[in-house]
């Protein structure tokens, strides 16, 4: 059963989550509170470990999810219903895009489809906000590194390596 369960809702997000990533997060937050598969502390940590880890974010989080919930085969079972609806899509629509792309229709489509997905990324960020920001030092260590990825342009792996040190060393 809950093979099934895992499958059926992550094939719904892989479904519904144009855009990347960082779009499943407002879907994983509907499953917090549908399902006791993970807490709010438990799915910000689940966000930090899939952005810091090699791959995809959504897959990560899913593998993550499945895993935590029912083990192994549980991760196998999320992650493969999370990305089924990706491959069948991507086949489908290139066959399609390619024999329609010069169809106006077809690219008003695509362009009223982009505001969305801004939306739902800028709503995953305002909710990992609220996560995240829990007292003064968390609010302003998040105000210092925007700024800084925002005006000094290094490398992620540079500001995830700097945030987890100086994260151990003010104990945030």
């Amino acid at each position: 059963m809950i093979y099934g369960l895992l499958f059926w809702e992550f094939f719904k997000i892989g479904l519904f989550a144009i855009g990347g990533g960082m779009v499943t997060i407002p879907f994983l937050f509907d499953l917090m509170k549908k399902y006791d598969w993970f807490t709010a502390e438990e799915l910000t940590n689940m966000i930090a470990v899939s952005q810091s880890t090699p791959g995809p974010v959504g897959v990560n989080m899913a593998t993550y999810t499945g895993f935590q919930t029912a083990g192994v085969w549980g991760g196998i079972v999320a992650t493969f219903g999370l990305v089924l609806p990706s491959v069948i899509i991507v086949i489908w629509v290139s066959k399609l895009l390619n024999h329609y792309k010069d169809n106006p229709w077809v690219n008003e489509v695509m362009a009223s489809i982009r505001p969305a997905v801004v939306a739902l990324i800028l709503l995953a960020g305002f909710e990992l906000c609220k996560l995240s920001v829990t007292d003064l030092a968390s609010a302003l260590f998040g105000v210092a590194f925007f700024l800084m990825v925002y005006f000094i342009k290094k490398s992620p792996i540079f500001y995830i390596i700097l945030s987890a040190v100086l994260g151990v060393i003010f104990k945030l």
